[in-house]
């Protein structure tokens, strides 16, 4: 009997969380400020090395970072851009952009600047990053193709994008393969993958 109630309690569980899962997925939204310590958690496969790998930051570039959270890669990527480079963090949230913006002034990092603002309408003029990534924020986005596509449009030629997904606990998940379709379908050429569908940063270039 406690076996039988032990299962059916695991079973209603697992509906539960599959269910949850569900319905994240499609009322796709941003982590919110509250709950923050979700981005605060070590991030398996998708890594700082693994990032810098991908992204290949040159001092002096100016980069954009869609949806920085607290700063989980923030402050890495612009210690790696040094003082003549320029990383733009650009997010919904007013406080994750100065949660950010504190821990970089508190570690002594000058070259951050902050937009807050929609992905699927950037407020930036056409070509005017070097580069520009995002981590576990695309499937946040209920437009995906339109913040592609403002993504292309900031870039400058010969620039690269990255998009970071990581599958394990996130019901925003997106697949390498519906990322690619995507991207592609946004005037933008894959270029490689580091890592593997659990967890991979995906590079871009602008096509044509």
């Amino acid at each position: 009997m406690r076996r039988r109630r032990a299962t059916t309690l695991a079973l209603a569980g697992a509906a539960a969380a599959a269910g949850a899962g569900v319905w994240w997925r499609r009322n796709p939204s941003a982590c919110p400020y509250g709950q923050r310590f979700w981005v605060e958690l070590p991030h398996p496969l998708i890594t700082r090395p693994r990032l810098r790998a991908a992204l290949a930051p040159a001092p002096g570039e100016h980069i954009l970072e869609v949806g920085p959270g607290t700063g989980y890669y923030s402050l890495p990527v612009a210690r790696w851009l040094g003082p003549q480079g320029t990383l733009e963090l650009f997010d919904l949230q007013p406080e994750m952009l100065e949660h950010t913006l504190k821990r970089a002034r508190a570690a002594g990092l000058g070259n951050m600047s902050s937009t807050e603002g929609d992905a699927q309408q950037m407020p930036f003029a056409d070509g005017t990053f070097d580069a520009a990534y995002l981590t576990t924020v695309l499937g946040e986005i209920p437009d995906q193709s339109a913040a592609l596509r403002e993504l292309r449009r900031v870039l400058k030629p010969g620039g690269r994008l990255v998009v970071g997904e990581l599958l394990l606990g996130d019901p925003h998940w997106v697949s390498p393969g519906s990322l690619r379709r995507q991207a592609e379908a946004a005037g933008l050429r894959f270029e490689r993958q580091f890592g593997t569908a659990l967890g991979y940063f995906a590079r871009f270039a602008p096509a044509g």
